[in-house]
């Protein structure tokens, strides 16, 4: 998209979002039967941690009736990372509609998710991870409970486990990380620890079953948990649930990856240590697990105090995750890599007119949330939003948006991925990687087909599509030679 049309789009977008804030203001009645929304994001949740969807190891009772209820999509992906922080960009993404090359420079101009539906006289309300600017948070939101950290570091000897003289336990309320002092985020005349997870449960619940029954506006809700993410601490059962000795060795185990990708050293990839043993990997995924089933357990009181507010049967509930992660993987621990494991996550939606037990295996992205919402809404979806509505294909009347999707990590790494394949690009060490993803779907390196005469057909379609994708999004790399890639400026000294 040109400058001129971009920044047109914008302006056309906060117009569109001023109008619907003079109605919400000018004492118009609002409508009952205008839908509400509850939405629920996890921070490092893989694609295959719902025990209903895919991993039998895993213990999700809650999200597997959210699922049984309502339509999961299979196949949901983020377009990519500017940052090692790869949260920040996906939800940067998620509240904006921006592709992954204009959500980090282009967000002052544009019109932001929680801000279109309060402009459309909605009540906004918001508790736990925002991760974003401050002045953000302010534009999107009415009301809110404890705004979280971006993540909380704990003491560190949760780094670089397991090793014989670590003590370091999850279930450790002295560590701190997601143990929380409750005088410092809800009362201060009253001092416990809590886990980052309750806290946020608590304050969600007490808004759905105390403050929405007496609403005379929809609700939109916003709810980041910082869990699964490190350090995975949890209570002791949750732990006891997941027995090192009893976790499986995924089938994509490598004691280390082969080489650098940008990232093989970084701060996540600290946690356990190099190479990794089988030791390791059971510790961090057992850990991984016990905080997922806690997860699930606060998603339960959630969706109970939903039930109790009387408005269940008007809401849209949708559960997501801003990007997955490796857990031992590929030789990983992180999400700074383009693998199924790291850059797809679940979504699932329950509400009206949602059909019950359904899956969606199209393609789509995790950042179409924003022009969805809106569309079950009946809200005019701004101009500068690029990520399509997926009403349709939630409903059944809608044809597949995509037939091939797009990520990056920084300049490191850029994939392609059709529903049968996927080519990973590494332009600073020369390296290519072509799955076929119907025999390989856990992406097993032995398995690499990028040399193979007979795929030349599939890898050149898949580079094609692969730089078509960069000149639609205005990625600057340059794919042949990083060296020459383009330097990036702001939205309003383009074309100058």
């Amino acid at each position: 998209m040109e400058r001129r049309t971009f920044m047109k789009s914008l302006v056309a977008g906060s117009t569109a979002s001023g109008a619907l804030a003079r109605k919400a203001v000018s004492g118009e009645p609002a409508s009952e039967s205008r839908p509400n929304f509850l939405f629920m994001i996890a921070d490092d949740l893989t694609y295959r941690a719902i025990r209903a969807l895919y991993d039998q190891e895993v213990h999700t009772p809650n999200l597997d009736r959210l699922a049984a209820r309502g339509c999961a999509f299979t196949h949901c992906f983020q377009q990519g990372s500017w940052t090692p922080a790869v949260c920040i960009a996906s939800r940067m993404m998620l509240v904006t509609g921006l592709n992954t090359f204009r959500a980090n420079q282009d967000r002052d101009f544009t019109p932001l998710w929680g801000q279109t539906f309060r402009e459309a006289g909605y009540h906004t309300y918001i508790v736990g991870k925002w991760h974003l600017d401050p002045t953000m948070l302010q534009r999107c939101f009415d009301e809110m409970g404890p705004i979280g950290l971006g993540m909380y570091e704990s003491t560190p000897q949760a780094y670089c486990r397991p090793e014989p003289r670590n003590t370091w336990t999850p279930w450790n309320k002295n560590l701190k990380g997601h143990w929380l002092h409750t005088k410092l985020w809800i009362d201060a005349r009253k001092d416990e620890v809590r886990h980052s997870c309750q806290i946020y449960a608590d304050c969600a619940v007490d808004h759905l079953v105390n403050k929405v029954p007496r609403l005379r506006q929809p609700f939109y809700m916003y709810i980041g948990f910082n869990s699964p993410h490190d350090p995975r601490q949890s209570p002791k059962e949750f732990v006891d649930m997941f027995p090192r000795d009893r976790i499986e060795i995924p089938p994509n185990y490598l004691p280390e990856f082969p080489f650098d990708n940008g990232f093989i050293r970084g701060r996540d990839e600290q946690l356990a240590p190099f190479p990794r043993t089988h030791t390791a990997v059971r510790l961090h995924r057992s850990e991984y697990y016990a905080l997922i089933a806690y997860l699930d357990q606060q998603v339960g009181r959630i969706l109970d105090a939903l039930d109790r507010s009387g408005k269940a049967d008007n809401t849209y509930v949708i559960f997501t995750a801003d990007h997955g992660l490796a857990v031992g993987q590929h030789g990983l621990m992180g999400k700074q890599s383009l693998f199924d494991h790291s850059i797809r996550m679940p979504w699932i939606i329950r509400g009206p007119g949602v059909p019950e037990g359904k899956r969606v295996d199209d393609l789509v992205y995790q950042h179409c949330t924003f022009a969805t919402t809106c569309e079950l809404a009946g809200i005019p979806v701004p101009s500068s939003v690029e990520f399509p509505s997926i009403a349709g294909l939630i409903k059944g009347h809608g044809a597949p948006k995509y037939d091939a999707v797009f990520s990056r990590y920084l300049n490191f790494q850029r994939t392609v991925r059709t529903r049968d394949h996927k080519l990973i690009v590494y332009p600073y060490v020369k390296k290519v990687q072509l799955f076929d993803l119907n025999k390989n779907p856990w992406e097993m390196l032995s398995g690499n087909l990028a040399e193979e005469a007979s795929m030349a057909p599939i890898r050149d379609d898949l580079m094609k599509r692969l730089r078509n994708f960069q000149k639609e999004l205005d990625d600057p790399l340059n794919l042949d030679d990083p060296a020459k890639s383009r330097k990036t400026r702001p939205i309003w000294e383009r074309g100058r």
